[in-house]
């Protein structure tokens, strides 16, 4: 409660965020879907899924119908490369701050997110842990090191499509900037039912220095995410990360 001028408390009803889920079927979307359900912060105000419509939510769609976004606060999208550029004219053309955790996106849909992020608040990341963002960070200590190799290997589960995996190649694109070369590319290995492991070696003829983070379950990415959602509401358009939401 807040006190009033009397020094009695009032209690202050604060208004859930609205939440429209974009892949609300996909492996990320289940899992956020069962963190807006039990939220106190959000409503499951609409799902998208293209094939088969989403219960527990205010409302289900198969299309991007404008209509069906009016009174929606924050879009979290987890859906496919080719379909990430249609989320983001959405979310620019009505203004609404979107977060997307979509893999495997090139230089085209790069473009957009800049476009997009003229007119709205974008924040892409292709991981939503909070822990690969401050393993990102971490990196920035290798500014220090000369003359040692650097390696970053990965491991994820048998279906997924992108190799290397986002984050690999986001940290190595952090890992290049900060020792100043290009390092070799990622190592990418794939099996079982792995959620994501990410190691990033540092090797020099006297000693090695390793920096690994491991993914215990989907639950660390879409606890990211609402996090991000969070954050991002209300925020100036602009093209933001995961380390902003750290700061």
């Amino acid at each position: 409660g807040v006190e009033n001028a009397f020094g009695t408390k009032r209690i202050v009803f604060m208004k859930k965020i609205n939440a429209a889920v974009l892949g609300a079927n996909g492996r990320m979307g289940v899992e956020i879907s069962h963190l807006l359900f039990t939220s106190k912060d959000f409503s499951a105000a609409l799902a998208y899924s293209r094939h088969n419509s989403v219960e527990g939510y205010k409302q289900s769609t198969k299309s991007l119908d404008k209509k069906k976004f009016k009174n929606i606060d924050v879009i979290i999208d987890f859906t496919q490369p080719e379909f990430f550029s249609e989320a983001l004219s959405l979310a620019a053309e009505l203004k609404i701050p979107i977060v997307s955790g979509t893999t495997g996106i090139g230089s085209e849909q790069q473009k957009k997110i800049k476009m997009a992020s003229k007119k709205t608040a974008v924040l892409w990341a292709p991981n939503m842990s909070l822990g690969v963002a401050v393993l990102s960070e971490a990196l920035g200590g290798f500014t220090k090191l000369k003359g040692f190799d650097f390696q970053i290997e990965e491991f994820h589960h048998k279906h997924k499509k992108d190799k290397p995996s986002g984050t690999a190649l986001f940290l190595q694109k952090k890992l290049d900037e900060v020792v100043g070369q290009k390092n070799p590319e990622p190592l990418a290995i794939r099996g079982g039912g792995i959620f994501g492991v990410h190691k990033v070696y540092a090797m020099s003829d006297c000693e090695t220095i390793e920096f690994t983070h491991s993914a215990l379950n989907r639950t660390v990415f879409a606890q990211g995410a609402l996090t991000a959602a969070r954050w991002i509401v209300g925020k100036k358009p602009g093209n933001y990360a995961m380390r902003d939401v750290l700061l």
